[in-house]
């Protein structure tokens, strides 16, 4: 598998304009010169930065994170927390292996400068003089240089066609270079900083070609050795494999797993293997004025030239310089890189003129937002024990109140400057109307902050009927029903791409939108049929995605730039019920669950008063997919259509309906009480794979209690079934509540819903929209009564009619 270029969060806000990328290779073991003696101030912010990491830790789930300080020649600090194997309860150690993405970016500029102090390489030459065969078609005359690419200002595109963050085959750095000769220039070289992981890749090329030499191997001898970076290379290690982390993904509809570890066709762009020691020697050398365990690798002046921001004014302080982000740390001149590539973050942040470094690295995918804040919190403590002043204490912030958090959302300003502000699980977030992220909002005192893996930052005023972020006050709007999607892009909508990196087309506030790498939103400009173009920002700044239709008018395939994405099956198309094939025939399932006992045990329990549900409230209707063959099993498995459920719970549905009502919906329920014979059914027919949409019997179901309610809404005045993301019973991701793809009108109609439910004391199961559980549940057993020996009790509720 081959990673892309993640935005990195850089200082804050300025960050998240930074992409930041890919990373692979080896690494090896290493020893490094600690501090001996431990003052108090040592001691304080070890402490401090202890607290802050495992409260960061805890918060975003992470899994292992090492970390290392540096104060000029000495490493002050190194330590891992976690698990570098969570499986293996393996702890992570200063010394554990990880991949660090685009921090590797830095050692293939070094190394290009080496060869320009040595006068073989001229950073304002065309590029073409060292790789005559580099063609990609340029519309703009203007040649290529190695600065330029080495700035991010060269034009290219974002990946490769052959060698990009999506390509599992794991190219030579040879194929994924001549790729580019099928590609054009996206802006003209020197005009527009657009962050390019391929341009990268051509730099490492041209050190291969010069120096005659793979370049894994020439950066090894080059410049790791002389470092004393021994336990970092750019391709794997057998010596080291036995310290490499464990990394994992994670998705905004809330799944996790193991992150892939393909090697990347953009090997000088992100494939560097090391640990928080190595990249400490890394700073230590800097800071000596380029001077390494081996000797000097650059110059002081070169390396002064390579943390001055490169295409901006005079007096402008930040940008990218000569491979370095360099930007401001409270006034002090900061330089660095961050670095995201499958499951793994890096965050590299120095201050040149103090001589103080800190090195962050953790197992989540894209989690710059952490590694950034815990690094730049570090420097900050470092500055105060530098100047002997005492050391200022690092605020936590704290989660948002669930109850604060469902007054909260709704939709603030309007058009590209709006926000809307979501409850999802209990937890505030905010999505940007301009794309970006989504990110997790709590508190420091009476303000709220974006506290996320992806991001930390800007400090956010909470306003009556309105908020207060990047200085601008955003006034809260009518959450109005969306319109309907563009009809000619309902073949466009859906997935796209690998499971370990999928691309997601969706509608959101009027305009196509590209969901890539996961997390980031980016709505597109139609330019015509089937060709859109990103926003000139972003991960993907300027370039276009073009669909491929089948004769149908659907989209079988989507192309970001030269990377073809090809469509995901999911599940049925809308009005089809979802299959699946039965382990076992139905008929034998059915008689072993009517001879088998349900679970006992648990108690004491309150006596059940199962109830008609639509006798509460008859504008219910009822569309009980298991008394019919329109169902997952394709055959009936009740002999009633009808809906019960335990009176407090019925009563809360009755609640929600009527509140409903008024927004001209009804409540159509698919199931509710279901007996403990059918759950079993139900499990012993599911594969393995989709077994988390069906309950386990050896504990029962919610169901089973009579606490559970599967349902939707209908349109009261046409009286039709209104269309969700997903249809009922589909087992994919799209029946997630919170799965991100579909139309803004399918979204918000299924949110209208979780939050009628929510509000009367029911929550919606983590993998199923359609799926409320009353908050009681537990104080009822589980029942096995077949629908036909179930008594049809009359409503007697004050609230009946």
């Amino acid at each position: 598998m081959t990673p892309l270029m993640k935005k990195a969060s850089h200082r804050s806000c300025v960050r998240l304009a930074v992409l930041l990328g890919i990373a692979l290779a080896c690494a090896a073991c290493s020893s490094q010169t600690f501090r001996r003696s431990q003052s108090e101030s040592d001691a304080k912010l070890q402490s401090q930065l202890t607290r802050l990491i495992k409260h960061e830790m805890a918060i975003q789930k992470l899994p292992a994170l090492s970390i290392a300080l540096v104060n000029d020649q000495q490493t002050i600090w190194a330590k891992g927390f976690g698990y570098q194997d969570p499986d293996h309860k393996t702890p992570a150690t200063a010394r554990t292996v990880y991949r660090v993405g685009s921090v590797s970016k830095l050692f293939t500029d070094v190394a290009i400068m080496r060869l320009v102090e040595r006068g073989q390489l001229d950073l304002d030459a065309p590029v073409t003089k060292y790789l005559p065969n580099f063609r990609p078609r340029n519309p703009f005359g203007k040649p290529i240089t190695l600065r330029e690419l080495m700035c991010h200002r060269s034009g290219l595109v974002r990946e490769a066609p052959v060698g990009n963050y999506f390509d599992s085959s794991s190219p030579s750095i040879d194929a994924t270079v001549r790729s580019l000769n099928e590609t054009e220039l996206v802006y003209p070289p020197g005009e527009h900083t657009k962050y390019s992981n391929a341009g990268v890749t051509v730099a490492g090329y041209v050190l291969q070609t010069i120096e005659r030499k793979p370049f894994a191997e020439y950066l090894k001898d080059a410049v790791l050795r002389p470092l004393g970076m021994n336990d970092s290379a750019f391709q794997p290690e057998p010596r080291t494999a036995s310290r490499l982390a464990k990394a994992y993904m994670w998705t905004y509809d809330g799944r996790v797993f193991e992150a892939p570890s393909f090697q990347l066709g953009t090997q000088p762009a992100g494939s560097l293997y090391t640990t928080v020691l190595d990249l400490a020697r890394f700073e230590s050398a800097l800071f000596a004025g380029g001077r390494g365990v081996g000797g000097h690798i650059l110059r002081p002046q070169t390396l002064e030239n390579m943390w001055v921001p490169q295409f901006t004014l005079a007096d402008q302080k930040s940008g990218f310089g000569l491979g370095f982000y360099i930007s401001q740390l409270d006034g002090h001149r900061m330089a660095g890189h961050g670095g995201a590539i499958y499951g793994f973050a890096t965050e590299l942040d120095m201050l040149p003129d103090d001589k103080l470094g800190a090195v962050v690295i953790t197992t989540k995918d894209c989690a710059n937002g952490v590694a950034g804040h815990i690094a730049e919190e570090a420097l900050r403590l470092m500055l105060a024990r530098q100047a002997h002043r005492p050391l200022p204490q690092v605020p936590l912030s704290e989660p948002v109140p669930p109850e604060e958090a469902q007054r909260l959302a709704g939709v603030y300003g309007q058009g590209e400057a709006g926000v809307r502000l979501s409850d999802e699980e209990g937890q505030l977030s905010m999505v940007r109307n301009e794309g970006g992220n989504r990110l997790e909002l709590r508190q420091t005192g009476k303000d709220f902050i974006a506290d996320d893996k992806l991001s930390y930052g800007p400090p956010i005023q909470i306003l009556p009927d309105a908020m207060r972020v990047d200085g601008q006050t955003l006034k809260r709007q009518p959450d109005a029903k969306p319109a309907p999607a563009e009809k000619s892009w309902q073949g466009l909508i859906g997935e796209y791409g690998w499971d370990y990196d999928t691309l997601y087309i969706l509608e959101r506030g009027g305009h196509l939108t590209a969901l890539i790498e996961w997390f980031f939103y980016n709505p597109l400009q139609q330019l015509s049929g089937n060709v859109f173009k990103f926003p000139s920002h972003g991960l993907y700044d300027g370039e276009r995605l073009t669909f491929k239709r089948d004769a149908q008018g659907r989209a079988t395939a989507a192309q970001v730039g030269w990377v073809v994405f090809k469509r995901r099956p999911l599940g049925p198309e809308e009005g089809k019920v979802f299959r699946i094939h039965p382990v076992k025939p139905v008929d034998e399932l059915r008689r072993e669950a009517l001879a088998a006992e349900p679970p006992k045990g648990g108690g004491p329990f309150l006596k059940p008063d199962l109830v008609d549900v639509t006798r509460l409230d008859p504008s219910i209707k009822l569309d009980i997919r298991y008394a019919t063959s329109n169902n997952f099993l394709g055959t009936p498995v009740y002999q009633k259509a009808k809906a019960f459920m335990q009176r407090p719970a019925a009563e809360a549905l009755a609640r929600a309906s009527r509140a409903l009502r008024r927004r001209g919906y009804g409540l159509l329920i698919h199931d509710a009480y279901r007996p403990w014979y059918v759950t079993k059914i139900f499990w012993d027919a599911t594969p393995a794979d989709k077994k988390i949409f069906v309950a386990d019997p050896s504990h029962g179901s919610r169901h089973n209690r009579g606490c559970a309610v599967d349902l939707t809404l209908y349109d009261r005045k046409t009286g039709r079934e209104v269309p969700m993301v997903s249809g009922y019973d589909e087992m994919t991701e799209r029946a997630f509540p919170f799965y991100p793809g579909g139309t803004s009108l399918e979204r918000w109609d299924r949110r209208l819903l979780r939050q009628a439910m929510e509000s009367q004391g029911f929550t919606v199961y983590e993998y199923e929209w359609w799926h409320f559980d009353y908050r009681d549940w537990q104080k009822y057993p589980v029942m096995n009564v077949p629908f036909g020996q179930l008594q049809t009790r009359r409503a007697s509720s004050p609230h009946a009619r």
